[in-house]
Parts: structure tokens; C-alpha cells; sequence
């Protein structure tokens, strides 16, 4: 569904990615490892247009992203739950929800009952500010809200960050019930026992390069896992290559 090759992107004159190239297949769930200024957000910048300064190709099944406004890239069927949530504080959980579908053609009823019946919490608070809300709950309706445009590829960036772990449990069931209906999944995520028990495969970026592709199984089979990661984290591009 989702392949991009020799991608660079930045927000100044340096590029963040350097020559960044993956797929996504239909159906997959993949995820993006790395650490803290690897360019993983600055990728699904580049993928959802909300960073101008990208070159290279992203294949959206026959559609190239690259040139498109970002809510052409929403019509086109791709929707980013962006880290730290970014809900409106002083809108309702419906207005906010509204909000992630004013790209979707005909009635939006069908999409807010499929929200509610992902997450029944905020069916029960849809009249209540978003700001009154948990964190867990904030991380739902950004999750529904995105979810609203009905998409294809849905994009996560650190859904699970700073959540407690009953939280990630209830996230990750209903994300699995996503991905039971055929949602195709890009997730970036840092803590390796999450990424590695949903995905089934894995991009390593660092410093703006791929430096390791692998599926999740492969990866959590390694005896090493834990001493590789840390080791392609601190090491230059080309010798975290050799290292993986």
C-alpha cells in the first residue's frame, strides 16, 4: 500500500531523512524504531504533506504523495494520530471528532458510531471538553478523530507514550480490532516489548537512515536484542548497517 524510496526531508537547509526508503504492505502492521531524533515524526511529516521540504517518492498504492496538500493526502485515505495527542481542549469529544472528518464525502454518522463502538468511554463523554479528559482517554479520541476520514493507512506516532499500562492494554485490543477489518498500520514507537509483540515487521532508523529491516519475530528471537538495539542507537549510519 505505502512505498517510499529515496525520500529526504528536513525542515531547514539539512535533511532530517537521508535517503529513507520502505513498504508497507496492504493489511500490515509495521513499525518504526529509533531513538529520539532518528527522523521517525519527521517521516510521517513527509508522508501526511505537513512538511514541505521532502523530495523522492511516496507511493500511496499508484498515487505520489510527494506534491500533494496534506488534506489531499486525508482524501486519499491516510490519517496520522500525532504524538502528544494535540486534541482541542475547549471543543467536545463530538466536536473534535467532527473535526477529523471534514474531508469525508456524505453523512459522518457511520463513522461516529464506529468510533463510539471502538471506544465506548467516549461515547459516554462526547458532550465533555476534551482538556477534562484523561490521557488515556485524550489518546482515544485522537486515535477516533483520525479515524473519522475514514482511512486506508493509518499512522501512529507514539500512540502509547506516557500511558499506564492498563491503558495500552485497552489501546492495543481495540487497534488490533482495527486491524482486523484490513487497516493497513505505520506505528513509531520506542519501547521495544510493545513494538515487537504487534508488528510483524521493522524499520531501525537512525540519524535519518534505515539501518535495519526485520520482522518482529526475527528481532525478538535474538538473543542480543537488547545489547543491538543500543548499539545501532549510538553508532554512526553506515556501522550500525554493518553492526545489524
Amino acid at each position: 500500500m505505502l512505498r517510499i524510496r529515496d525520500l529526504t526531508a528536513g525542515y531547514g537547509t539539512a535533511p532530517v531523512l537521508q535517503g529513507v526508503s520502505l513498504h508497507v504492505d496492504q493489511g500490515e502492521t509495521v513499525t518504526l524504531l529509533g531513538p529520539n531524533g532518528a527522523g521517525k515524526s519527521t517521516l510521517m511529516a513527509a508522508v501526511t504533506g505537513t512538511i514541505r521540504n521532502r523530495n523522492g517518492t511516496v507511493l500511496l498504492n499508484e498515487s505520489d504523495l510527494i506534491g500533494k496538500s496534506s488534506h489531499t493526502i486525508v482524501s486519499l485515505g491516510v490519517a496520522l494520530v500525532p504524538e502528544g495527542r494535540l486534541v482541542f481542549p475547549p471543543f467536545t469529544v463530538e466536536d473534535n471528532l467532527r473535526l477529523g472528518a471534514v474531508r469525508l464525502s456524505g453523512s459522518a454518522q457511520e463513522r461516529f458510531d464506529f468510533v463510539y463502538r471502538l471506544f465506548p468511554r467516549l461515547a459516554e463523554r462526547r458532550r465533555q471538553a476534551a482538556g477534562t479528559l484523561s490521557g488515556g482517554e485524550q489518546q482515544m479520541l485522537a486515535i477516533g478523530r483520525a479515524l473519522m476520514s475514514a482511512p486506508r493507512l493509518l499512522l501512529l506516532d507514539e500512540p502509547f507514550l506516557g500511558l499506564a499500562p492498563l491503558v495500552v492494554s485497552e489501546i492495543k485490543i481495540s487497534l488490533e480490532r482495527l486491524r482486523q477489518t484490513g487497516l493497513t498500520l505505520l506505528m513509531v514507537e520506542q519501547k521495544l516489548d510493545i513494538a515487537l509483540s504487534f508488528a510483524s515487521r521493522a524499520y531501525v532508523l537512525i540519524k535519518g537512515n534505515v539501518v535495519l529491516e526485520e520482522s518482529t519475530r526475527n528481532l525478538a528471537a535474538r538473543a542480543d536484542l537488547r545489547d543491538l538495539y543500543f548499539s545501532l542507537a549510538t553508532s554512526s549510519p553506515a556501522s550500525a548497517r554493518s553492526t545489524a
